[in-house]
């Protein structure tokens, strides 16, 4: 089964929200159509910096515009690629099923070795961290390091995490001035990104049935992972998850966000930003000016 639109007006409908948000992306961008086992991927290129390019993978039912706000910082002195994912809404092409971690692993190492380089630094928000992990346990050739964002694979997606995703689309769509009181973060990222989440809402995706990782392959893990997790997430006990990580495997290391919700990367910007820099910063170090 194909991820596909209920039907043509809404794809219409949404591509036009997502070409008016697109004229919000605040540096240079080159579109790119990657093609992998499971069709044309889009991936969005900005800057020209030297050393080890980010690649920027978003959320569930998001696309690669949920970077637009982070992505003037990033590509001041990096590459930066944003991607959207495939069997999502976005202008990626899926031709064939992903129906398990092994498939999002190859589609995500069929994006890397389309692009071309040696190594990427790896960012992912939710589903896009549980991808950049699923590659990263089975194959790490491409990979240097990864930004893990509140990612799926430790808890079961239920009622709790419905109710709370209802109840920010619903906050997403107060005034502003309402929206800053209720809500941390920028409020105008949100009502800029609502539009297209809410169109997005007559896409019909398709994803594996939902797992998670196990000891085994969090100890296969054989690069370094950031994790950056909620205080209060509506899936996993963030507490677990880093104390788990860490006593598995001395490469992954774990912080806890005071006061934030799944929504983290929304809610404390300048904060994911930072620990994206200091990941890649590293990188660059024997480079020179």
């Amino acid at each position: 089964m194909l991820g596909k639109f209920v039907d043509q007006k809404a794809q219409e409908r949404y591509f036009a929200t997502y070409d008016a948000i697109l004229r919000k992306w605040p540096v240079p961008a080159e579109e790119l159509d990657v093609e992998t086992r499971f069709g044309p991927t889009r991936v969005r290129r900005s800057g020209t910096g030297q050393g080890t390019p980010i690649v920027l993978l978003h959320g569930v039912m998001g696309t690669s515009l949920s970077w637009y706000f982070f992505v003037a910082e990033l590509a001041e002195r990096h590459t930066v690629y944003a991607v959207d994912t495939i069997g999502e809404p976005g202008r990626s092409v899926q031709t064939r099923p992903v129906q398990s971690g092994q498939d999002q692993a190859e589609w995500l190492a069929d994006v890397l070795a389309g692009l071309g380089h040696e190594k990427f630094h790896l960012v992912g928000i939710s589903r896009g961290a549980m991808i950049a992990l699923d590659l990263a346990m089975r194959s790490s050739d491409r990979i240097a390091s990864v930004i893990a964002v509140e990612p799926g694979g430790f808890g079961t997606i239920g009622l709790r995490f419905v109710l709370w995703s209802f109840g920010q689309m619903f906050r997403w769509l107060l005034p502003a001035p309402i929206l800053r009181r209720v809500m941390s973060g920028d409020p105008h990222v949100r009502r800029t990104l609502a539009p297209l989440l809410l169109r997005g809402l007559k896409y019909k995706p398709h994803f594996p049935p939902q797992y998670e990782f196990t000891d085994d392959q969090l100890r296969a893990i054989d690069v370094p992972v950031h994790f950056v997790l909620a205080e209060h997430c509506a899936v996993h006990n963030s507490r677990e998850v880093a104390a788990r990580v860490e006593a598995l495997n001395p490469l992954l290391r774990a912080e806890i966000v005071p006061k934030t919700t799944h929504a983290l990367p929304l809610e404390e910007p300048d904060l994911t930003i930072s620990r994206i820099l200091t990941l890649v910063e590293d990188d660059r170090a024997d480079l020179p000016e």
